[in-house]
């Protein structure tokens, strides 16, 4: 076991646990402990099969630089296998790259990949909380609710947990609560980025934007009448010629691309009950060697399975 920087236990009871860590660390742990009550957890029991540490792989991107190296199997979500482990991480990504909370990336790979120990230990409920009243509004913008796999009262408020300590955090952006750009605007022409965008949508196209309405809370996106079809998804032909985009919860929050109404885009977007959010939006700019290679990497690139996390 590696000693850890980005994260904190709350305060022990247990002398001999605290002991044990100095032992393996060689000198005071930024880890502090409260309490030793995770019975649930306990061996393994829990999951039918037996704990063990194992590497964190480079693959992993949700937790590969969270701060140690190893982690339990099987972890907090019940995932057996590393192939579950990075079929389901995958979809939070995104989610970590908006720095909607410093904590953010502490609170999921706590579930994911739990520093390897003699049990798991979950995070406290109060970082649960804090990450989700964060982070809610920028997965609402893309039309995903807050999971049950992360119901903040079934974790543990004084029992051991893990926490996040914000001067330690691996994030160095400062929190202010939302971004200040609608989160599918607030886009970097990487290609990285416009992937995770396509991921997250159902449908892309290429298109001008007409006319942009506010709609009580929302902004109404509709589009010019010539528009390309990049990915399908679920979007009917019919769908297509009467289109209409909702911006949730964007009335108020800058959106740049919205502005600038005579230039071409990357649109895409996702249908939730009876409205078709935008969920992102990127200049259609070939010249930008990103944005090509994000065009050219779309047809193969393998998505992570989103709607089996958020449910």
């Amino acid at each position: 076991m590696e000693c850890f920087s980005s994260l904190l236990f709350r305060r022990s009871s247990s002398l001999a646990l605290a002991l044990a860590l100095v032992s393996v660390c060689g000198r005071a742990s930024e880890y502090e402990y409260l309490g030793w009550k995770l019975d649930g957890y306990n061996s393994g029991r829990s999951y039918g099969k037996s704990l063990q540490c194992v590497d964190i792989p480079e693959d992993l991107r949700l937790c590969h630089n969270v701060g140690y190296g190893q982690m339990l199997l099987p972890n907090l979500l019940e995932h057996e296998t590393m192939a579950e482990v990075r079929q389901q991480a995958g979809s939070w990504v995104p989610l970590v790259h908006k720095a909607c909370h410093p904590g953010t990336q502490v609170l999921l790979c706590s579930l994911f990949a739990p520093v390897c120990l003699d049990r798991p230990v979950p995070p406290c409920r109060w970082l649960c909380e804090a990450v989700r009243d964060g982070c809610l509004p920028v997965m609402e913008a893309f039309g995903f609710p807050w999971p049950e796999m992360l119901a903040c009262d079934k974790f543990p408020q004084d029992d051991v947990c893990i926490a996040n300590t914000t001067a330690n955090s691996t994030h160095s952006t400062a929190f202010t609560g939302l971004s200040p750009a609608c989160p599918p605007c607030d886009n970097e022409m990487e290609m990285e980025t416009i992937l995770e965008h396509m991921c997250a949508s159902e449908f892309a196209i290429k298109a001008k934007i007409k006319e942009v309405r506010q709609e009580q809370s929302d902004r109404r996106v509709i589009l010019e009448k010539k528009r390309r079809l990049l990915k399908k998804g679920d979007l009917k032909k019919r769908d297509l010629k009467k289109l209409v985009l909702f911006l949730k919860n964007g009335a108020d929050c800058p959106c740049q691309q919205l502005e600038q109404l005579g230039n071409m885009y990357l649109i895409m977007g996702r249908k939730v009950d009876e409205q078709h959010l935008l969920t992102g939006i990127h200049r259609w700019d070939k010249s930008n060697a990103e944005f090509r290679k994000a065009m050219k990497a779309m047809r193969r690139h393998k998505c992570p399975a989103f709607h089996t996390v958020f449910k």
